[in-house]
């Protein structure tokens, strides 16, 4: 990572890397900023580039607020249900091709004047996909919905599963509340550093495979980092990853 030494020694990129704090770097095939609001550096990019990134960032947080703007038209138009962006199940999309699904999204609302009775779905989660032709609901209680679906259809869709959805919603804060807790009972039974998952196990089978780990004695475990996946390796930092579903 010399390149972030070397930049660092020019006063005009030491004040654009001070307006990163707090942010996520990510490496990946692109570089701007993701919906999810990490900060992506394109693997293939010339160095220089990403210095620009950081530049841009000022113009980023505009677009970011400018967005949680049409996240709140949305939801006032929807009955208050609040529109989200789950960075495990979305495609990823760069902060301005989310702005642009927004808002795209948010006129044809405007243009079918929708009416749903005030704060009637508040509570309530919905995600966008483009890529998808009719709604759904997850069994983690939000709900995915189409760019391209009937207003009308919507409307019928989000009425007709909402309890449902308020079940699937309590269920998934329950199962939180106990993958905390056997997640806290095995770090302090095996004296673990550090247990954690990766985003793609669910909550459902990290609390099946503290469960089972629970069972067993592992004192080999001790001070160590473990990774719950769907495979096992070792990290570049020594983390030790198992599969959920590991066999003894």
């Amino acid at each position: 990572f010399s390149f972030f030494k070397n930049c660092l020694c020019k006063k005009k990129s030491v004040k654009s890397f001070l307006q990163s704090s707090g942010r996520t770097v990510v490496f990946t095939d692109r570089s701007g900023m993701s919906a999810a609001g990490h900060i992506m550096l394109g693997t293939m990019d010339v160095h220089h580039h990403w210095t620009k990134i950081f530049e841009r960032l000022p113009n980023y947080y505009k677009l970011q607020k400018r967005l949680l703007f049409l996240e709140d038209r949305i939801s006032q138009l929807l009955g208050g249900i609040q529109v989200i962006y789950i960075e495990e199940l979305q495609p990823l999309l760069t902060l301005e091709e989310y702005y642009e699904t927004l808002d795209s999204f948010c006129n044809k609302l405007l243009d079918s004047r929708l009416r749903f009775h005030p704060h009637s779905l508040r509570g309530l989660q919905m995600i966008l996909e483009s890529d998808r032709y009719t709604p759904s609901l997850h069994e983690f209680g939000h709900f995915t919905i189409p760019t391209v679906c009937d207003p009308a259809t919507l409307q019928w869709f989000i009425v007709a599963k909402a309890q449902e959805a308020r079940e699937n919603l309590k269920r998934k804060e329950e199962m939180m509340i106990t993958e905390k807790e056997l997640i806290g009972t095995s770090t302090e039974k095996f004296s673990l550093d550090r247990l954690y998952k990766e985003p793609s196990v669910s909550s459902a089978q990290m609390i099946d495979c503290c469960k089972r780990l629970l069972e067993e004695s592992l004192p080999y475990l001790q001070g160590m980092h473990l990774c719950i996946s769907h495979f096992y390796s070792v990290l570049q930092d020594g983390d030790l990853c198992i599969p959920w579903n590991w066999k003894s």
